[in-house]
């Protein structure tokens, strides 16, 4: 039997970012994105934060920042939740002027081990979403780029902070996660589950531009009945840390670049 996604096609598209988007004189080299809203409002409310310009799609538009940050003037959006809406912002902000993206957001463990609001640096994902595979040849896994694993890692460290790193699961149907499926990606390695990591990544091997993200652990899948924990706190518990770390990425991100 065949099987659409096996198609992988490199050719450029029928319609490409590029069609659509001119890039914008002075648009800062590094975007940052979380995935949770309250947390894109705290930005919002940081000194000297300026609107850029607007994304989004038939749902709506959402702003672009300016966020200036030791002296660098980051860009920061609202990363929409879903590996297909999300690459698609992706690829407009890159069309922008954007070369280099960070992405950080909740997941759910596949280890009780990780403390609620535990720090995750994703090292691989398993592709068990649908957008990848149009960026990528079919295979059951996407590695990260090492470059942005060690960012993050030497990141974490200076600011102390606790994280693991390790293999996640990338899954777009959240409501669909079963008992069996967790239990073999479990055994197959993976610590998380999230829905964006393997397609960003494979989009930014694609495209060429680097792409780093780590994750907060929220719900617990791995105990006799799933365990809520701080799912819907969207970590404003743990703000200071998460966007501590994300701005000092960024900021390495900035320097790689330069």
């Amino acid at each position: 039997m065949s099987i659409l996604l096996t198609e992988f096609d490199p050719a450029p598209a029928i319609i490409e970012p590029a069609s659509l988007i001119a890039p914008m004189d002075g648009f800062p080299r590094v975007a940052v994105g979380p995935f949770s809203g309250d947390l894109f409002h705290s930005i919002q409310q940081m000194p000297g934060v300026r609107q850029l310009t607007q994304i989004g799609c038939a749902n709506g538009k959402t702003p672009v920042l300016s966020v200036p940050y030791q002296g660098v003037e980051i860009a920061v959006f609202l990363a929409p939740v879903g590996a297909s809406c999300c690459v698609g912002a992706l690829e407009e902000l890159h069309a922008l002027g954007a070369q280099s993206f960070l992405t950080f957001g909740s997941c759910g463990v596949l280890n009780r081990s990780i403390q609620d609001g535990g720090l995750i640096l994703p090292t691989s994902a398993f592709r068990d979403e649908g957008t990848s595979y149009h960026y990528a040849p079919p295979a059951d896994e996407i590695d990260l780029d090492p470059r942005g694993v060690a960012l993050l890692t030497q990141c974490a460290e200076r600011l102390s902070l606790p994280y693991c790193c390790g293999k996640v699961w990338t899954t777009d149907a959240f409501y669909r996660e079963t008992p069996g499926k967790m239990a073999r990606r479990k055994a197959a390695g993976a610590i998380a589950v999230e829905m964006e990591c393997a397609a960003l990544a494979a989009c930014a091997a694609f495209r060429g531009f680097s792409f780093a993200t780590f994750l907060y652990s929220a719900d617990n899948l791995d105990a006799a009945a799933w365990d809520k924990r701080g799912l819907s706190r969207q970590g404003v518990h743990i703000r200071d840390q998460v966007l501590g770390l994300a701005f000092e990425a960024a900021l390495a991100l900035d320097s790689l670049i330069r």
